[in-house]
């Protein structure tokens, strides 16, 4: 922790051509509205590209907390299953090291946050599947939507946010079968699990929607809290 605020990483991606200035680059990539969600929630943000996962375990030590971003579809043969041809290409370099991340904060108990592909990529590394296409989440390329989640009573979640909520979402996967230890703390209405928790671990959550796109701050305060009460 820095100047009382904790140290919160976030997971970034590589794109082989971004364009600024005057220049198109590769570059490592992070829509800016997730290190400023961490920011109004009293964090600092650091920013982890791809790296060696045999790498992952080091990062982590030099956190306080840990927020695995929204993306890509994650490689179908992660979680033993065939290719369904909505799916995206793969990220097989971002899957290897956010997967290792993961691991190495489950690890070492290090409060953790997965948002969307987080979410999922999350339920994968403790042995879960997806749901590779669902109707109704992402309506128009490119433009986040909203609709409401119900929180399940008694979790986590329902702690942080006890009423149902209008978020942000965008995304056309979603958890089919549970990892191991998880539970299921938020639904929408058409039962798509919405958010899953780790209770065994110690702060774990993931969200299926993007707050980083919205205005409340309150999941990504909680992991700021968990992650200063945790030093």
């Amino acid at each position: 922790m820095t100047d009382g605020r904790p140290l919160i990483g976030v997971s970034t991606y590589l794109e082989a051509k971004a364009r600024w200035g005057v220049w198109e680059l590769e570059a490592a990539l992070l829509p800016a509205g997730y290190p400023r969600l961490v920011q109004e929630a009293g964090g600092l943000a650091a920013l982890l590209p791809p790296d060696a996962p045999g790498r992952a375990a080091a990062a982590v030590a030099r956190l306080d907390g840990l927020v695995i971003a929204g993306g890509p579809d994650v490689e179908p043969v992660r979680y033993g299953a065939a290719r369904d041809p909505r799916t995206g290409p793969p990220a097989r370099e971002r899957d290897a090291w956010e997967l290792a991340l993961i691991e190495a904060a489950l690890a070492a108990r290090l409060p953790l946050l997965g948002i969307c592909r987080g979410m999922q990529l999350l339920n994968v590394a403790l042995g879960g599947t997806l749901t590779q296409h669902v109707d109704g989440h992402a309506e128009v390329a490119g433009v986040f939507g909203r609709h409401p989640v119900k929180p399940v009573p008694g979790t986590r979640y329902a702690g942080i946010v006890a009423e149902e909520t209008a978020v942000p979402t965008y995304h056309h996967q979603a958890v089919d079968r549970l990892g191991a230890g998880l539970l299921p703390s938020a639904h929408a209405a058409d039962g798509t699990v919405e958010a899953i928790e780790l209770p065994a671990a110690g702060w774990v959550l993931g969200v299926q929607w993007h707050p980083e796109m919205g205005d409340d701050v309150r999941v990504m305060r909680a992991l700021v809290e968990a992650a200063t009460t945790a030093l």
